[in-house]
């Protein structure tokens, strides 16, 4: 057999066709490769044979002895059962305790008289050392008199460290383990990825090592010298991948769009009744400097909330202009494509009315192109993007669809990127005549390390310095449940706020029309929630319609209370924005549809209904909608969430700091590793069994280091063929697609 098709043997063949069915329908493993990869995810800890008058406290011991005597006791009036067992070995005695089903196997085996090791953590109850569900193994009576046998077996049994394996109902772990053994033999096939410098450079186990050690350690020091080489691996491989993406679009042509003097741009800035921060003119250093090359730029852009990214992506997209080019926007929803394009003609003045008439002479025009246009102004903007007439689209998913043609795309900027799948992204760029440069566009600061490697295609560019005239944002959280009397405080300060000239928003987790209720008969409320633990007993989440009709008629009864959700016909939606944004309304009752892009500096209070509902990020990205004009903000999360709750927890940790980049740790560490590699966007499961993006940074760094330049080295890896060998086993069809239209 050789090297590489020992790790593509089918499990069917070496484990049988029943174990083989399960390990593949519920566990996705296949190959015996996949086993290999299936790590333990902890050890059982077996004590060194311990006499029983000598048992430390809380550590793992293995002891052997005699049952002196079992016996079943009942508890809570019969519905409970204990097994209770003493043990001795002549020199002392100990209790074993076993609970619920996990009776009837000791209470058949362990008899009176019968000899066994048993292996547990040591424990304290009524002042009596115990053992508490030990693992046991029954000794032959024939040997226990203390022949070579037994003295193998407890060798054998004592000391171990056991693995315990991510098993299924239909598959036990020791079943998991037995099955590793079978197939253990094939580790030391294992093709090594990393060349032998790097290996050597940085002290590695080798691979076929490394996986012996995972599974079948002697030591804790083995454990560790495997993960250290395994989560290498990982990140060593992914980043080479992603190496070569963008090796390879720095091979791809595109036309430079350079600076062009007294042009739209310099117009532009001309008007600007501000100077940028020193943050968004580095940025825009990067920017301009990368659409100035023969090759496509991909840069991630992130930005806190109110950072001034959108000023940042117009000045670009006016460098494209200037250049002959045109610019794209892609939104995710129709109110932020309307808000964008509301802020960028206001923003641009009569330089957004090219060709019109006043509009001015270096100007150009922007159209805006969503699902919901009515015909003849929908005819007109394609009309407008097929002869070049307009410079700048700023769009929906509508950009994408096939009839949507351009005169020259130069440069595509998308917005909240997180809310795009791959495909969309990459059809829009299959616009241009040659591929046009991409910006995205991010308010959800990702750390450093989720940047390598979900966006490990993209350069990055940070935003993290807030304009001059930002104001600070006070948050706190408002125990509804525990007082009452907090909530209604909460809705004197909306009042006080609006008094004092400001405005104000609610925000509400469901709709709580018709067409909701039918779809959600089953309490699904279709934000991205992270549901508290008490869902269960908890009345449905509040509704806009409700909350907005009991403010008007109570609490905020006098005030203009307008609501907007995402059912609304988008010119009712656009209408209300539009009031809200003139002062023509006092409060705003709205669903998450508020959350990215909409700016309206004269609000200054937000109050989140049943905030534990949602998302960390989500809650800071809700926050930024206020504090963005000369007066402080204010924001309160209402929650009936237990004080001694996750989700209390969770909303604390918002209240405490504005910084995203530590929220979004924080909101990272309670997804699973997979969502944060964007799986269940690509539908492609993480191929992730060691590394942890969120904590092995310097792992991640130090990885794609090396990845770039082994890639500048050696683009095909030809001389690399173990490294070319693993990537094709990481990226399988499916996940080079996802990489490839990243």
């Amino acid at each position: 057999m050789d090297r590489v098709s020992a790790f593509d043997e089918p499990l069917k063949k070496l484990l049988g066709g029943a174990t083989a069915k399960v390990m593949a329908e519920h566990l996705d493993l296949h190959t015996v490769g996949d086993l290999l990869h299936h790590y333990p995810r902890r050890y059982e800890e077996r004590g060194r044979l311990t006499s029983l008058t000598e048992l430390p406290l809380d550590e793992h011991v293995t002891v052997v002895a005699q049952v002196a005597d079992a016996r079943i006791m009942m508890f809570n009036n019969g519905r409970g059962k204990r097994l209770e067992v003493t043990l001795t070995d002549g020199s002392g005695r100990l209790q074993l305790v076993f609970f619920g089903h996990g009776v009837h196997k000791p209470h058949k085996e362990l008899l009176p008289g019968r000899r066994a090791m048993f292996a547990g953590k040591v424990s304290l109850f009524n002042r009596k050392m115990q053992l508490a569900h030990p693992t046991y193994q029954l000794l032959d009576a024939e040997d226990s008199d203390g022949t070579a046998d037994v003295t193998e077996a407890v060798d054998a049994f004592a000391g171990q460290l056991l693995p315990i394996y991510a098993a299924c109902k239909q598959l036990d772990s020791w079943r998991i383990a037995k099955a590793v053994d079978i197939v253990l033999p094939s580790a030391r096939e294992a093709v090594d990825p990393l060349p032998p410098a790097l290996r050597e450079g940085r002290g590695f186990v080798p691979l076929p090592e490394a996986l012996l050690r995972i599974h079948r350690p002697h030591t804790k020091a083995d454990i560790a010298a495997a993960r250290d080489r395994l989560r290498w691996d990982e990140a060593f491989v992914l980043q080479v991948a992603l190496a070569r993406r963008r090796y390879a679009d720095t091979q791809l042509p595109a036309v430079a769009r350079g600076a062009v003097p007294d042009g739209l741009l310099d117009a532009f800035d001309a008007t600007l009744p501000f100077t940028l921060t020193e943050g968004q003119q580095k940025v825009t250093g990067e920017i301009f400097d990368a659409l100035a090359t023969e090759h496509p730029m991909h840069r991630l852009l992130q930005g806190e909330v109110g950072s001034g990214k959108t000023l940042v992506a117009l000045r670009a997209m006016l460098r494209v202009v200037d250049a002959g080019g045109q610019a794209a926007m892609l939104a995710p929803t129709e109110v932020l494509a309307q808000q964008h394009h509301r802020s960028i003609t206001g923003m641009m003045g009569e330089l957004a009315e090219g060709g019109m008439l006043g509009g001015s002479d270096r100007g150009t025009k922007v159209v805006l192109l969503t699902g919901s246009m009515g015909v003849a102004a929908r005819r007109q903007a394609l009309l407008d993007l097929v002869t070049g007439e307009a410079g700048i689209v700023i769009g929906t998913h509508a950009l994408i669809e096939d009839k949507v043609q351009f005169h020259d795309l130069g440069l595509v900027v998308v917005d909240e990127q997180h809310r795009f799948g791959v495909e969309q992204r990459d059809a829009l760029r299959s616009k241009g005549k040659q591929p046009p440069h991409l910006l995205v566009m991010t308010a959800t600061p990702i750390p450093r390390t989720v940047a390598m490697t979900v966006f490990g295609d993209l350069e990055t560019s940070v935003l993290d310095q807030l304009p001059a005239g930002r104001s600070p944002i006070a948050s706190h959280v408002v125990p509804a449940k525990d007082k009452p009397h907090f909530l209604s405080r909460a809705w004197e300060r909306v009042r006080e706020e609006v008094e004092n000239g400001h405005q104000a928003y609610v925000v509400c987790p469901r709709i709580g029309d018709d067409a909701e209720e039918a779809a959600g008969k089953k309490g699904k409320t279709g934000s991205k929630q992270a549901a508290s633990e008490e869902d269960a007993e908890k009345r449905p989440p509040l509704a806009v319609l409700d909350i907005a009709e009991e403010l008007a008629k109570g609490p905020l009864a006098g005030l203009r209370v307008e609501v907007l959700h995402g059912r609304m016909p988008p010119d009712d939606k656009d209408d209300v924005m539009r009031r809200f944004a003139a002062g023509q309304a006092d409060v705003l009752v709205a669903t998450t549809v508020i959350e990215v892009g909409v700016n309206v500096p004269n609000a200054t209070a937000m109050v989140i209904m049943d905030a534990d509902r949602f998302g960390v990020s989500q809650l800071h990205q809700l926050r930024g909608r206020v504090g963005r004009g000369s007066a402080p903000g204010l924001c309160l999360l209402v929650s009936e969430a237990h004080e001694a709750s996750p989700a209390r927890a969770r909303l604390s940790a918002v209240a405490a700091t504005l910084d995203g980049f530590e929220l979004s740790r924080i909101d990272l560490e309670q997804r699973r590793e997979g969502d944060v590699l964007g799986q269940a966007q690509s539908g492609v499961r993480s191929s992730l069994r060691v590394l942890s993006v969120i904590d092995d940074e310097e792992v991640i760094a130090a990885a794609r280091e090396e990845a770039v330049r082994v890639v500048a080295d050696d683009p095909g890896l030809e001389r690399l063929p173990e490294l070319r060998t693993a990537l094709d086993a990481l990226l399988d069809k499916d996940r080079e697609e996802y990489l490839d239209k990243g």
